[in-house]
């Protein structure tokens, strides 16, 4: 894992992570629970091999802090890079630009051969498969934090 990014005006500094291993992947889906996106915002660029979302996301790192100084969990817009890709395959993702969806967890099937399958679950029954070459996810925040419009962030108690 890597944390080495800084806003260029010194600020506080955006989350920078790379997940190389199912361990770090973990991590990665942990803190990208609940990010939506819109549909447009879903790009595979084959020439390079990239299959990347732009997001918004809770700070779910901050979640203690926040609940401390008894304020919400702030957003963020970061951008999930999966590196590799090979192929991409949807399950019940709208083909509509404007369809926002909600991603719930990210996990990894290796293959026999070192290859393997990344899965983005997505709320609603829906699933992106990315088959990469090797597991290689970069989650980078590019917009500064900001107050969640409802100034809720979900509940995931039983």
């Amino acid at each position: 894992m890597s944390a080495d990014a800084t806003f260029e005006d010194g600020g506080e500094s955006p989350l920078r992570l790379r997940a190389l291993d199912v361990d770090d992947l973990t991590v990665i889906s942990s803190l990208v629970q609940d990010a939506v996106f819109p549909a447009s915002e879903m790009k595979w660029d084959r020439g390079k091999r990239r299959f990347a979302l732009l997001i918004n996301r809770f700070r779910w790192e901050d979640a203690d802090k926040a609940a401390a100084r008894n304020r919400p969990v702030e957003r963020v817009q970061s951008v999930l890079v999966i590196e590799d890709t090979m192929k991409v395959q949807t399950q019940g993702v709208s083909r509509d630009p404007d369809t926002v969806m909600s991603l719930l967890s990210l996990s990894f099937k290796a293959g026999a051969d070192g290859t393997g399958r990344l899965i983005l679950t997505l709320a609603g029954d829906g699933a992106i498969a990315v088959d990469v070459e090797a597991l290689e996810v970069v989650l980078r925040d590019v917009t500064r934090p900001y107050a969640a419009p409802s100034h809720k962030a979900p509940s995931h108690e039983t």
